[in-house]
């Protein structure tokens, strides 16, 4: 398959000169530090709202409900969040996101610190948050092509990838430990972490987006088109039919697996081991993504790790309720990263810059969709099962995958 022209703007350096690598190009590593930071800010909150809800109601139903009210904002705004970033200027969009997240999270920091975040304050700070970061992540994403080469996409997506699994080690501790100094540290904290990511965004050079030559249709009609191409593209749905089990069976066997811990008595410090076990996997996924690229062929290597996935994960279930059952799963989320990086990156190069806010969201809706129903289902498999049978579905689910990515057209085309 070969990918559409890309401006001299867009791919970020002239024909002529030197060509830089990834880690000297000034504005994707602008744009990647204030992230790094907006993110930790993020996993520190994620920690500390639960705490703070539970703390003030002593309800852990209403604990979960602050959470759900999160992730559905967030799945609810994908769409119309890829329509913004393809209308309007990504720069000017991702700033007032910022500004916007800057004010309700230094709200509720004060609210805390005077005694006054009460729950219908708390659930409209996560509501707004929660929608501003839809709106900043799709333009985030749908940017990256502005930013650097077609030849380094893949591996921005796997710097990007890096940075999601160093923030879900590092910021649970640290959210944890603001938190248990003073209450409203966690959430003044993360103000500033987005005060610092809307200075970064202020000083990135480069255009985020190309020229539009053309009026802007009906947000209806537009989001209409988005779908349309992606699809219409075959690369495009067969990448929605892989991303959608493989990220509902990471999500329901890491939450399958900590449940099968403690219900075989496994101390929580162990549990926690785990969790740290998967995400320092997916750390060093991250950073080895660059080298599994450059030495398999692309369609090879998503069928390859697609089955090797699977088997990792049923070899996790033969081990059920054992903390050694987190190695092969930590094995397996080891590939993620490789995976994310190629499908993604490949995405970004098929997709025309007018068109990523849209096509972006549509995959993050469907992946994040599906990861949403995967505690329920891991809950619920549980529930009938023991964990063995109960867990053999989510490697089921990557056979899915597997399978797609072995016969589908789209992968078996794609360009190295």
């Amino acid at each position: 398959m070969s990918r559409p022209p890309v401006a001299e703007e867009t791919a970020g350096v002239a024909d002529t000169g030197p060509r830089p690598g990834l880690w000297r190009n000034r504005d994707f590593n602008l744009l990647w530090t204030g992230q790094s930071l907006s993110d930790l800010g993020g996993a520190m909150v994620d920690l500390a709202l639960p705490l703070l809800v539970l703390q003030q109601t002593g309800s852990p139903t209403r604990a979960g409900v602050v959470g759900t009210a999160g992730l559905v904002t967030t799945l609810v705004c994908r769409l119309p969040a890829g329509v913004l970033a393809d209308r309007f200027d990504r720069r000017r969009l991702m700033i007032v996101c910022d500004a916007l997240r800057i004010a309700v999270y230094a709200l509720l920091g004060w609210a805390v610190l005077t005694g006054t975040a009460r729950l219908p304050v708390i659930l409209a700070v996560v509501i707004a948050g929660s929608a501003a970061t839809a709106v900043f992540s799709t333009a985030e994403h749908a940017s990256v092509r502005s930013l650097v080469r077609p030849d380094q996409l893949a591996s921005a997506v796997a710097r990007n990838e890096a940075r999601t699994y160093g923030v879900s080690l590092a910021g649970p501790p640290l959210g944890g430990l603001l938190f248990g100094l003073g209450r409203f540290l966690p959430f003044l904290g993360n103000a500033l972490s987005f005060l610092v990511s809307l200075a970064a965004v202020c000083w990135i050079r480069r255009p985020l987006q190309e020229p539009r030559k053309e009026v802007a249709a009906p947000i209806g009609a537009s989001t209409a088109e988005g779908l349309r191409f992606l699809l219409g593209h075959p690369f495009l749905r067969a990448l929605l039919a892989i991303a959608a089990p493989l990220n509902m069976a990471f999500t329901g066997m890491i939450f399958a697996m900590t449940l099968a811990l403690r219900r075989a008595g496994v101390a929580p410090v162990l549990v926690g081991l785990a969790g740290a076990i998967f995400a320092l996997g997916g750390l060093l996924g991250a950073f080895a993504a660059p080298a599994l690229q450059r030495r398999l062929r692309l369609p090879v290597l998503i069928t390859l790790l697609c089955w090797a996935t699977a088997a990792l994960m049923a070899v996790s279930t033969l081990l059920s309720g054992s903390v050694l059952a987190a190695v092969p799963l930590a094995a397996a989320v080891f590939l993620g990263p490789t995976a994310n990086a190629t499908l993604f990156g490949h995405q970004a190069a098929v997709t025309p810059d007018h068109l990523q806010g849209r096509v972006v969201s549509g995959v993050l809706l469907a992946a994040g969709s599906a990861a949403a129903l995967a505690p329920v289902l891991a809950g619920a498999l549980l529930a009938h099962w023991s964990p063995g049978p109960a867990m053999l579905v989510f490697p089921a689910l990557v056979v899915v995958a597997a399978v797609t990515a072995t016969v589908s057209k789209g992968i078996r085309t794609m360009s190295a």
